[in-house]
């Protein structure tokens, strides 16, 4: 049944009310803005519902003529989705008031503007068209410019705005060029056809290589990896903390579902050529990243340059499915190193949405926590979310028994099974260089006097949810067993249909 809307419930469900709250918001006062607030969430909820839903029945449904697939890996990955922009609302929502970005009559633009980047990064999950995944990423891509520069007062996020509006441009035109020349190859814009037809018709080889070296281009700048994370570290320091947290959070989840049904599912004749591409872009993100990292004193730009080597660790789980195996690819033996890294890239944006969730906790009006000193002395200020951070920055170094060192132990067991040792060697060595800036973060937090002793005003519902995601991080680490389980059953039932 080609037109079977079903599996395309919690998408209809999600742009009607994304629709509804645009209009509901035109006739609230600044005063009444909770509502819009509230209703955000509850969007989140019920589309969390329907995916749930549709996860829960272990079904691969294809509608719209096969453009579109609702699968358990789908279901898992909006899931994950949904609750990282939920919880980035509840961190957001007394920032984004003290700055006024709230205010006016359009100031719930910024609650419209995620669901529509959410609904962007939802169809990117389950397209199962380049046409259909391309649309997701425009319609994703577009909320989050327009999201950069809401602050039109402010001239580093007006700067921020263009920049990553120009880069964005940019790897869209790789992207759709690489897309045309696949085309070119094939005569098909369906991830299914394009691999029957490889494997039964042949194709061009040469116009296939050239287009695929500009589709890992543009899936490279979504995902920020070397060399095309210019964009990274300056529209991270320049968009409002609230915007880098939805720039660096769920996106990633549906850039790396992109990465995975263009290249795992469309395109497995040409794993000997991508993959080198991958192993590449691989060790340069995690080279670059980490190295930087080092002399960052602005712990936005830190993190921003800590995502561009976590995401190399997503690049060597997606390598590693296919490098070394030969005639032994197949769906059984690849499925552990594609949940290696669908379960890191769900273990990253879980510490990430923490990391700057604090980071929105010690801002206030007129005052950006941005610089390690304004973490001087947390432990006396507050000792909990002294704790907490430590938690978040110990995971993002892959100290046990964190969940990022689980995460980290999986896409490391993944790569040597496939004999590439000196990749896992690389990686650990890296990530030892990296761990030096996450334990300065710690030494400043817990060893250095306080820079500022103004008391710390965090909402009740921030101070709950930013303690559970700490908890989280750690439950999750210490029994890593049920996620982990989910992500490899959830890829096997993807690959095997």
């Amino acid at each position: 049944m080609t037109n079977n809307l079903i599996p395309v419930y919690a998408e209809i469900f999600m742009l009607v009310a994304a629709s509804a709250i645009l209009l509901i918001d035109m006739f609230l006062s600044e005063s009444k803005r909770s509502i819009t607030y509230v209703l955000t969430l509850l969007a989140l909820a019920g589309a969390a519902v329907f995916s749930f839903a549709d996860f829960n029945s272990g079904a691969t449904t294809y509608t719209f003529n096969n453009m579109f697939v609702s699968d358990p890996m789908a279901n898992l990955l909006k899931l994950f989705t949904y609750l990282a922009t939920g919880i980035t609302l509840v961190y957001s929502r007394q920032y984004a008031t003290d700055r006024g970005m709230l205010s006016g009559n359009l100031g719930g633009e910024f609650y419209v503007l995620t669901l529509f980047s959410t609904l962007g990064q939802m169809v990117m999950i389950s397209g199962n068209s380049v046409l259909s995944l391309y649309l997701g990423l425009e319609l994703m891509s577009l909320s989050l410019y327009a999201m950069v520069a809401m602050r039109r007062d402010h001239a580093v996020s007006t700067e921020a705005a263009m920049k990553y509006f120009v880069l964005g441009s940019l790897a869209s035109g790789f992207l759709l060029y690489g897309i045309s020349m696949v085309y070119g190859a094939t005569g098909s814009l369906m991830l299914t056809d394009i691999t029957r037809i490889i494997a039964t018709q042949g194709a061009n080889h040469t116009i296939l290589v050239f287009g695929l070296v500009f589709i890992v281009a543009g899936m490279a700048f979504k995902l920020g990896v070397v060399p095309f994370h210019m964009w990274v570290p300056d529209v991270y320091q320049g968009a409002p903390t609230a915007v880098t947290l939805l720039l660096g959070g769920a996106p990633k989840l549906a850039a790396f579902a992109m990465a995975l049904r263009i290249l795992v599912e469309g395109l497995p004749q040409m794993a000997f050529d991508w993959q080198q591409m991958l192993m590449a872009l691989a060790v340069l993100s995690l080279a670059v990243g980490n190295l930087t990292a080092i002399v960052q004193t602005n712990i936005k730009r830190l993190l921003a340059y800590s995502t561009i080597a976590q995401m190399g660790f997503v690049l060597l789980g997606l390598l590693a499915g296919v490098v070394g195996r030969g005639a032994d690819a197949n769906a059984a033996n690849m499925a552990p190193a594609y949940s290696a890294a669908m379960y890191y890239s769900i273990t990253y944006v879980l510490t990430t949405v923490g990391t700057f969730g604090l980071i929105m906790m010690l801002a206030r009006s007129g005052f950006e926590a941005e610089e390690l000193a304004d973490f001087k002395g947390l432990s006396k200020r507050s000792p909990w979310f002294a704790v907490v951070m430590t938690v978040l920055m110990f995971s993002l170094a892959g100290v046990p028994p964190m969940m990022g060192f689980m995460a980290k132990w999986a896409v490391l067991q993944a790569v040597t099974a496939t004999g590439q040792i000196w990749l896992a060697i690389v990686a650990v060595l890296f990530s030892l260089i990296g761990a030096y800036y996450y334990l300065r973060v710690v030494k400043v937090m817990w060893f250095d006097e306080p820079a500022d002793t103004t008391a710390i005003a965090t909402p009740f519902d921030m101070r709950v949810v930013l303690s559970l995601n700490g908890v989280a991080v750690v439950l999750l680490g210490v029994m890593p067993g049920a996620l982990l389980g989910t992500c490899l059953t959830a890829i096997k039932a993807t690959l095997a249909s």
